[in-house]
């Protein structure tokens, strides 16, 4: 059973869903944990699986899910490994949507007469949570996987608090959290905080192997040093119009507190209008990129010299906020924040 019948909005086209990964790059100690959990007869009923987006945190989930619905019941002996055969009943199943056993809320997809929604319903939330209320088919696990949990509204939240608190046995909840601390406190304090590191460059490469993209080598490279630990914004960086994209807001950065004016036009001109849509979201996150790396570079030389920094991104944010709210013009947004990021770096040279 799942919460949609269609795959997630945000999932990249050309992709395979999170449900059809075979393999698992990275996180072997968050496996340990959960094998640990069967092993000892304690696996925690509720799991926050917290990390960046894009490291494999909703593919972990199925994997836990994939093997949890295909032990059977009464079988005391916990696998070696969360990840099964992908012919197995339970695999097949699962990435078929077909599992009466598995509920999986996450944000509707687009249809020929909607739009994707942005929330995850709270009668979807209530609908598919039924299974919790039923005997499972075969005796064994119920498993729900949320992805992701920020999506829950607060009605949904509350639904899903209330089964939380009465969990029946051999129930087990998997939520993904892009952003750990502003899950609702009430359904953290009844997880088991699960964090995922991004992963390694070799598992990076591994990862993108498995996903047979057809990139030269270099630019391979040049992704995975651009993403954090992160396939899906290795994926996005082996575009070369993204890629170049990144490269070229890096470059005016690198410049400041010098903002080469013709580059900041062209870049500003480049992401204006319903064409630039997708690549202000890159650019915002380079900016946003830069901005962590200085802040990490500074870190042991005092609030002080940081505060500049801290008050133009609050800045920037908000109006970021408001561009999207209102639908405004891009072009200054861009300028001004290339200006404001210039007097920051200026202050914080005088600090």
């Amino acid at each position: 059973m799942s919460g949609d019948n269609g795959d997630s909005p945000d999932q990249l086209a050309g992709f395979p869903h999170p449900r059809q990964a075979t393999s698992l790059s990275g996180h072997g100690e968050a496996a340990s944990a959960i094998l640990e959990g069967l092993r000892s007869g304690r696996l925690h009923h509720a799991w926050l699986i917290g990390g960046p987006e894009g490291i494999g945190k909703a593919t972990f989930a199925y994997h836990v899910a994939k093997m949890l619905l295909g032990l059977k019941p009464g079988v005391v002996a916990a696998p070696s490994s969360i990840v099964v055969d992908a012919a197995s009943q339970s695999a097949r199943l699962v990435i078929a949507q077909a599992h009466p056993d598995l509920v999986v809320l996450r944000r509707q997809p687009a249809t020929d007469k909607k739009n994707a929604t942005t929330q995850i319903p709270v009668e979807t939330v209530r609908r598919a949570l039924d299974v919790f209320a039923s005997t499972t088919s075969a005796g064994g696990w119920r498993v729900c996987i949320v992805d992701s949990v920020e999506d829950l509204n607060n009605a949904g939240a509350n639904a899903l608090l209330k089964v939380l608190e009465e969990p029946l046995p051999r129930s087990i909840f998997l939520m993904v959290a892009h952003q750990p601390g502003s899950v609702m406190p009430t359904i953290r304090s009844r997880c088991r905080k699960l964090m995922l590191n991004p992963l390694s460059a070799a598992e990076m490469a591994e990862a993108l192997a498995r996903l047979d993209v057809s990139n030269r080598p270099g630019e391979i490279a040049q992704a995975i040093a651009l993403a954090d630990g992160s396939v899906r914004r290795a994926l996005v960086r082996l575009d070369p119009e993204t890629l170049s994209l990144i490269t070229g807001t890096r470059a005016i950065l690198s410049d400041l507190p010098s903002v080469p004016l013709k580059a900041a036009q062209a870049m500003a001109e480049q992401l204006a209008g319903r064409s630039g849509e997708a690549d202000f979201f890159i650019f915002l996150e380079t900016v946003e990129d830069w901005v962590n790396a200085q802040v990490h570079a500074l870190a042991g030389q005092g609030a002080h010299r940081l505060a500049p920094l801290a008050q133009v991104w609050e800045k920037i944010s908000a109006t970021v906020r408001e561009t999207d709210a209102l639908n405004l013009d891009r072009r200054p947004v861009v300028l001004s924040i290339f200006h404001d990021l210039a007097d920051a770096v200026m202050r914080m040279r005088a600090a």
